[in-house]
């Protein structure tokens, strides 16, 4: 069987006819898709564990993600209000930490930044549900031999394949939550929009705007635990043998490209414009000598990158990633679709 296709293909769905009615026509959709390439990905043979590479990039990003709507990574659990220091009967929980201050998985934020990264790359989609299996181009299935890989799945990981960025839980830096109210949300509806589909394949990959406002559920709202407006939250990545290509194409998408600011798109409610986060990098330690990095208790001075120095090898690294691996016209489509800030607002009624 060949590499990337299902393990139980199935006959290309059919153009079908979009079951759409004169109201939800008239409710303009918060999303839109980026193309897949024309072109099938390159799987080459990823770098490896098994040295840190001399001509390749290694170390760790210090960045602060700053909420500017509100934000909520559901535990899946419902508790009392009273559990969570808030005043109302019922809630759906956040992630917290053993401090009991929110905590966003770094898992999640993975997830979020993996997808940007794909989309602006040749690469293969990360997971394909079984139940849109037959929706999808073979050649974007994940891929599934560890010699082999797309672009994403060499950085992010594979079947079998571990990848070269970690990503840290980011915690927040106040202790207290606020109380949100967010509206029933419909399942995603493909077959309602022709945009959807090429020849009875996807198209290309599903992004959310950004709004300068979350829409409120009301009274009549879910109450969900959430962190609020301009709360902040820290974390670090992790990155051992990056091309600077593959580095600079990691900061383009956490929004360092001047010319194409984006901000990212986390956790829940992001059809009525919930989860915009700016990210700020404050420092990029970077390893070179090896040798004294772990001889001493302390990294060199001359490793962390602060200012001036930071700001030119990101654009160093950015310069790269454009000239060896981000596709143009995915990137623009990404940048005009999660461009901060925003004048958009997010519509009400239909999601």
């Amino acid at each position: 069987m060949p590499v990337n296709q299902p393990r139980n293909p199935q006959p290309p769905r059919p153009n079908r006819p979009v079951k759409t009615d004169s109201a939800e026509a008239a409710v303009p959709k918060p999303y839109e898709l980026v193309a897949f390439p024309t072109q099938p990905p390159k799987l080459e043979h990823p770098i490896g564990h098994d040295k840190f590479r001399a001509d390749r990039l290694h170390g760790t990003i210090h960045l602060i993600l700053k909420v500017k709507t509100a934000v909520h990574v559901s535990t899946g659990i419902v508790a009392l209000g009273e559990d969570v220091k808030q005043r109302v009967p019922l809630i759906k929980t956040m992630i917290q930490g053993n401090s009991q201050t929110l905590m966003i998985p770094g898992s999640s934020l993975k997830g979020v930044v993996r997808s940007a990264y794909e989309a602006i790359t040749n690469s293969t989609l990360a997971v394909v549900t079984k139940r849109y299996e037959r929706d999808m181009p073979p050649e974007r299935f994940p891929c599934r031999d560890k010699k082999r890989l797309c672009p994403a799945s060499r950085v992010f990981g594979a079947l079998d394949w571990q990848g070269l960025v970690q990503f840290a839980d980011a915690k927040c830096e106040k202790a207290e939550s606020v109380t949100g109210f967010m509206p029933s949300l419909y399942r995603p509806r493909p077959d309602q929009r022709k945009a959807y589909f090429i020849s009875g394949k996807a198209a290309g990959r599903k992004f959310y705007y950004h709004a300068v406002k979350a829409v409120s559920g009301g009274d009549r709202g879910i109450p969900v635990q959430q962190a609020g407006t301009e709360y902040t939250f820290s974390t670090q990545i992790h990155f051992k043998n990056l091309s600077a290509a593959e580095l600079g194409t990691l900061l383009i998408v956490l929004g360092q490209d001047d010319k194409h600011p984006m901000a990212l798109k986390v956790g829940g409610g992001k059809p009525i414009g919930m989860g915009s986060m700016t990210v700020t990098i404050q420092e990029i330690e970077r390893v070179q000598n090896l040798r004294d990095r772990y001889t001493s208790y302390q990294s060199p001075e001359a490793d962390r990158l602060t200012e001036a120095a930071l700001q030119k090898f990101i654009a160093d690294v950015i310069k790269a990633a454009h000239k060896d691996l981000v596709l143009s016209p995915q990137l623009q489509q990404l940048a005009d679709i999660l461009k901060w800030p925003t004048d958009r607002t997010a519509p009400e009624g239909m999601y």
